[in-house]
């Protein structure tokens, strides 16, 4: 997320992924970085026990919403 933080502000279209139950880490991270707006995407929690054809399954769901979030931009 902080990643994603610092390239927009460096004018890198970035898109930053996170699990539900960490919305409002996310939003409090962008609040405390200066950019209370920014957006980013998330996915359901946890992530970290599923299997690999379930992690791409995940992927190939969010990967429009990256591509929609890459070309729209933070504004």
């Amino acid at each position: 997320m902080l990643d994603g933080i610092f390239f927009e502000k460096r004018g890198v279209p970035s898109a930053s992924i996170v699990t539900d139950v960490f919305e409002a880490t996310g939003r409090a991270m962008a609040e405390t970085w200066g950019v209370p707006r920014y957006k980013f995407l998330m996915m359901p929690h946890p992530i970290a026990n599923l299997a690999e054809a379930e992690l791409d399954q995940r992927a190939r769901e969010i990967a429009p919403e990256v591509v929609k979030l890459l070309l729209q931009g933070q504004e």
